[in-house]
């Protein structure tokens, strides 16, 4: 058993850091508090393969392994939670699909400029106003053939990336007898005609990274869009997922990192009671738990992310990854606040933003609800 990184991975991590350092984490109060999407440093990350992780080279992508993939966009997160979630839904569910599910020719049709940066990104469109976890019954965007195209109607919502996408992947009702077989995953190119990206959402965190309604009205598009074979794409979808569970997982740790060393910070400089902050032994015990809580979330992930890439089952290590990485977040976050004081309810210090763009952690991706669910099942060996 081997906790150490490659050379390959350390020497990854090192340039990603020294990228984040440079291009995002200066710019993500402004992001913040504009809403304003970094794309200057976005267009930058296409040469170091940050926007196609799991994209394989022939693509145009990095086609790095599953750990490197969890530690860039961990590396991210730290810098700007904003641009790190914008990042990971990009590489997990934007190009995700496309890249696992879809035939040679849509691959080499849509990935290049989706991982090059030449582009725009990559969104899934999963969630409607009636279906939220449960996506098997609750999915009412029908596509039906007509010729060689599908004509798609619906809406969905809170679809991140939407307004920034050049490509939508969405999931449909393609056969209407229901059930676990009668939904496909189809690519919408996002400037296609019926296709309507609603305003931004006005959120509690996360401004930078622009969350949208999507309507469908008599959408067409080929019907060689369809990625793999036709009604599976709720086992497609459920597969994207637990990838992207690893994603946010890692992306939790990220913002969990940002406000643990933002603590640490405070805590070295503030004086009380005639001694540093860092003297007193009830801010000393929250340091220590948070150093515990990170680096055994950071354990979690590396592992579902091993298994991942080693092609084994990861289906319940990834909602373990998720669960306790986004719920350290919510507690490291919440005691890096209470370590400033009043300050840390100041948007004068960075942790204040960073609680709240951790409040989304356990809720995108599944919520801790239905990770508990994934894993129990996992365990009892029950439906």
């Amino acid at each position: 058993m081997d906790f150490q990184l490659t050379a390959e991975q350390a020497e990854f991590r090192r340039v990603v850091r020294d990228f984040v350092e440079r291009e995002i984490k200066p710019r993500a109060r402004h992001v913040d508090e504009t809403g304003e999407f970094n794309w200057a440093a976005v267009k930058k990350m296409g040469p170091i393969g940050l926007l196609g992780l799991a994209v394989p080279e022939e693509y145009g992508g990095a086609g790095v392994d599953a750990i490197s993939a969890a530690i860039a966009i961990e590396e991210i997160g730290r810098g700007c939670g904003s641009t790190g979630l914008s990042i990971s839904a990009h590489n997990g569910l934007g190009c995700g699909p496309i890249a696992l599910f879809g035939t040679e020719e849509i691959k080499r049709k849509f990935l290049p400029p989706l991982a090059s940066g030449s582009g725009k990104l990559g969104a899934l469109a999963l969630t409607e106003p009636g279906a939220g976890s449960d996506l098997a019954g609750g999915v009412r965007t029908v596509a039906k053939k007509a010729g060689d195209e599908w004509i798609i109607n619906g809406t969905k919502m809170w679809c991140t990336n939407a307004s920034l996408a050049d490509t939508i992947v969405t999931l449909c009702r393609t056969d209407k007898a229901g059930g676990s077989k009668s939904l496909s995953l189809i690519i919408v190119p996002a400037d296609t005609p019926g296709l309507t990206i609603g305003p931004a959402e006005k959120k509690m965190g996360l401004k930078g990274s622009p969350t949208h309604a999507v309507t469908y009205e008599d959408v067409r598009v080929p019907h060689e869009y369809v990625l793999g074979t036709e009604n599976y794409g709720l086992h497609q979808t459920l597969n994207v997922l637990d990838g992207g569970r690893v994603g946010i997982g890692a992306l939790a740790v990220g913002l969990a990192q940002a406000a643990y060393e933002e603590a640490i910070k405070y805590a070295k400089q503030r004086h009380t009671f005639g001694k540093l902050l860092a003297e007193h032994q009830a801010i000393q015990w929250m340091i220590a738990d948070a150093t515990t809580q990170i680096e055994a979330a950071r354990l979690l992930v590396y592992k579902a992310a091993w298994l991942k890439q080693n092609g084994k089952s990861y289906i319940k290590e990834a909602s373990m990854a998720k669960l306790f990485a986004t719920e350290v977040a919510e507690k490291v976050c919440f005691n890096a606040i209470q370590i400033h004081g009043g300050y840390g309810y100041s948007a004068e210090y960075p942790v204040e933003r960073i609680y709240r763009d951790q409040r989304l952690m356990t809720i995108g991706e599944g919520t801790s609800e239905i990770q508990r669910l994934v894993i129990a099942r996992n365990v009892l060996g029950v439906g």
